[in-house]
């Protein structure tokens, strides 16, 4: 085939799917003009009980044909806690379950993946949803996939570069929120917590920062992702904590003409 008729072939598009066990989002981009054109939500809840997640996804690609037209590229994210991050100093490819013994159940079964975060000199480990790759694998074809994770910490690394007070930032999902601590470029915490109330909320947070010796009366806190200033989980934050604001997404929202909460919402999404 010609370069030209590769070029003709070209779709310009490319497709992003974030999933969990319960439902996905997925955003279609312009490659071209880099620019995100559509973004979707899908919930498994509003779906009749299937037996298993793959026939969640089935149903879901066939009430929403868009997921398949023809892309010239497709990412898969995976979007869990079962995940950790380790420095490329520590770091052996084959020993990543060892990694991640300490704060998940680890089976002789599971498998392993990682994403390289190099300019950052670590690596992220986790166990994908294999089950929803193979589905998507019929659909597809071929896809590249990583975590969500991956994406949010090295996307908070780039935005500390020259900044030498310690940064708090916090993302939020449905039931699990993401603490995330850095320092010009330097990742020095990260977890994950899965949470009911407020009041769960705000108890992670401060007990997270008291071990590295922050104090709410200095330290800044930016929320993201599901939140917004009206929430109770940023009021419960406002309260306990002095400085606290919503991540700046105006960079972000350059690349797309969807809302500031959307942006927040679906940060780590609109940056695969």
């Amino acid at each position: 085939m010609s370069v030209n008729a590769n070029i003709t072939d070209k779709k310009y598009k490319k497709l992003a799917l974030q999933v969990t066990l319960n439902g996905f989002s997925f955003c279609i981009f312009d490659t071209l003009n880099q620019v995100v054109l559509s973004v979707k939500e899908i919930d498994f809840a509003a779906y009749p009980k299937a037996a298993k997640v793959e026939d969640y996804y089935w149903k879901a690609f066939t009430d929403n044909p868009e997921l398949k037209d023809s892309y010239d590229e497709v990412i898969v994210l995976h979007d869990s806690n079962l995940d950790t991050f380790v420095p490329t100093a520590l770091f052996d490819e084959d020993f990543l379950g060892s990694y991640l013994q300490y704060n998940t159940k680890v089976f002789e079964t599971d498998f392993f993946a990682f994403d390289a975060l190099s300019s950052y000199e670590m690596n992220h480990v986790y166990i994908p949803f294999v089950n929803i790759n193979n589905y998507l694998l019929d659909q597809f074809t071929t896809f590249n996939y990583k975590h969500t994770n991956s994406i949010l910490v090295s996307k908070l690394l780039d935005l500390s570069k020259n900044v030498d007070e310690k940064q708090v930032f916090v993302h939020f999902s449905d039931n699990k929120f993401e603490i995330v601590i850095v320092q010009n470029q330097k990742l020095l915490l990260f977890n994950s917590f899965d949470f009911v109330t407020k009041e769960d909320f705000i108890y992670y947070l401060l007990f997270t920062t008291e071990q590295l010796n922050l104090n709410p009366e200095h330290f800044k806190v930016n929320l993201l992702g599901g939140v917004s200033e009206e929430s109770e989980l940023y009021q419960i934050a406002y309260k306990y904590v002095r400085n606290i604001s919503l991540l700046d997404v105006s960079d972000l929202q350059k690349h797309n003409d969807f809302s500031t909460a959307q942006n927040l919402k679906h940060f780590i999404l609109f940056q695969s």
